[in-house]
């Protein structure tokens, strides 16, 4: 079989710099899809962008290569050429769909544009097709959604509706840039099983790019394993699962997460009791300010944690996770019962839980969106002593000091700013953040999400330390249940703000009696199940 793309000897430079990618060469056949994997910063991407030549070439150069879409030299192409390529021959699905769809746009408009440009449809039959697409990706009640902004869609409906647009002119290669990272893994997976059925459908050939190998295991066939812009080791998904050549894919997949906890490093005495926790948002409210309507977040929620334990709490989008976490630190408006190592703090006013808040800290989904950009590592991670223990700046510094050695930093790089560290380091910062205030609580939301698995392996390793050396307790938010078994010793279940399942968390993995829980842990380790029957 022909060789639908073939890149040849590929380097790309950005302002004549060194090479950002290095003689790369790939090939991907007809109706294959072909993985290309490997850490922030190894190439994937720009290799991929550089397909369409969609990088911007006031700063991007191509010393070296060729690449070939159907025997066309892309590099060579005109602008005028290269338009009717993309979003015909040619199709991506980005990786954030939030920032690539137009947020004034409607999602009619969005997908309508791609038909007028490349088909001439407008209009009524441009709308038809609008909805077949919509169809054809899973939304339900496509007719409602036309009229819809990005804004009104969840995170999984706005990726279907970047795989409609992507679809729209039934490409004959889709490049998949993580295409599911930010989604939960129950929508993961019909987003993949549905890619797959569209690419046997409509014989497409498929770049995807992921740092879960446990995806391209199942989904891949063939992979292509990048480091430092270089192609390190390209074999069938059997061949290099099973007898990896190099030290780097050999690293890559060893990354994944422990199967269980370590023991608890605490007492069995409670630290934190909630009871009969609700949270509500208003929905619509009359003329002079009443509410007239709400949405339940949170239903009537009950749990506990013991000192030196962690409570993982998973769900989809829109369960209530981040919600309850908010609500512990007062940033959410809540009723109910919220005790801390005893003391009452449900019913406190915002200055009254001040003193509260060097006890629970919190460690963010994004550690380059929480981390100032104006202040240096050492203010950033001092700021907390400043405000709850004001007046000692010798003893600041030395804790400064302190807290980075303990997340695995040197101390001497405190003077430096957020944008000069990866996106480990960050999250690395931000933990150091809050332990600094030696906190008894610290929630983490999401905190390796955005991490590559290798990155993932080494902040897990971390967070097990530092509760062993400290003896902290963690609220663990995260849709990764891989993560939530390496950490987790109790685990809360929510789905629409309602516990579906609490309890011992390896209990729960091993045996979950609740057909949701199932569903998820289902959904999770789907690929990891298939890989060993396939």
């Amino acid at each position: 079989m022909s060789n639908l793309l073939q890149i040849s000897n590929l380097s790309i430079c950005f302002d004549h710099g060194p090479r950002a990618v290095d003689s790369l060469s790939l090939a991907i056949r007809e109706g294959q899809t072909l993985a290309l994997v490997g850490e922030s910063g190894s190439g994937k991407s720009i290799s991929a962008l550089s397909v369409l030549r969609l990088l911007d070439e006031r700063h991007a150069s191509y010393p070296t290569g060729e690449i070939f879409f159907r025997g066309e030299d892309m590099l060579k192409a005109s602008d005028k050429r290269l338009r009717q390529i993309r979003g015909r021959q040619i199709s991506m699905i980005f990786q954030e769909p939030m920032t690539s769809l137009n947020p004034l746009h409607t999602v009619e408009k969005q997908i309508g544009e791609t038909l007028a440009l490349h088909k001439g449809m407008r209009n009524s039959a441009a709308r038809k097709r609008c909805i077949e697409l919509l169809e054809l990706v899973g939304i339900q009640n496509p007719e409602s959604r036309l009229g819809s902004y990005p804004h009104q869609l969840s995170g999984g409906q706005k990726q279907r509706v970047m795989i409609a647009m992507a679809l729209a002119n039934e490409p004959e290669l889709l490049i998949a840039d993580e295409p599911t990272t930010a989604l939960d893994v129950t929508v993961q997976k019909q987003v993949l099983e549905l890619l797959r059925e569209l690419q046997q459908k409509l014989g497409m050939a498929i770049l995807l790019i992921t740092h879960d190998l446990s995806i391209v295991h199942r989904y891949a066939d063939e992979v292509a394993v990048m480091e430092q812009g270089k192609l390190v080791e390209l074999a069938d998904t059997e061949t290099l699962f099973d007898r990896p050549k190099h030290p780097y894919t050999r690293k890559l997949l060893d990354a994944e997460p422990p199967e269980a906890p370590l023991a608890a490093a605490g007492s069995s005495t409670p630290l934190l009791s909630v009871s009969h926790l609700d949270v509500r948002f208003s929905t619509r409210k009359s003329l002079f300010g009443k509410v007239k309507d709400y949405f339940h977040a949170v239903q009537d929620t009950n749990f506990s944690l013991n000192r030196g334990e962690t409570l993982g709490i998973v769900g989809e989008s829109g369960s209530g996770k981040t919600t309850i976490g908010h609500a512990l630190l007062k940033l959410t408006a809540s009723t109910g019962s919220i005790q801390l190592a005893g003391e009452e703090l449900g019913n406190l006013t915002q200055k009254q839980f001040r003193p509260w808040r060097s006890r629970i800290q919190i460690v963010f989904q994004d550690p380059f969106g929480s981390l100032s950009p104006r202040m240096s590592i050492a203010e950033i991670v001092r700021e907390g002593l400043e405000i709850h223990e004001p007046g000692n700046s010798d003893d600041h510094e030395q804790r400064v000091i302190r807290a980075l050695r303990d997340v695995g930093l040197d101390p001497d790089n405190r003077h430096r700013y957020p944008h000069e560290f990866s996106g480990g380091q960050r999250q690395r910062i931000a933990i150091a953040r809050a332990l600094v205030l030696q906190p008894d609580l610290i929630i983490l939301d999401e905190p390796t999400s955005a991490l590559d698995r290798t990155v993932q392996k080494q902040v897990i390793e971390l967070l097990r330390d530092i509760q062993g050396r400290y003896g902290l307790s963690y609220i663990f938010i995260s849709h990764d249940l891989a993560v939530v078994r390496a950490l987790s010793h109790k685990l809360l279940v929510l789905h629409h703000g309602k516990i579906v399942e609490y309890g011992n968390a390896d209990d729960i993995f091993h045996a979950p009696s609740q057909a949701y829980t199932q569903e998820l842990l289902s959904a999770a380790f789907f690929y990891q199940n298939a890989s060993t029957t396939n």
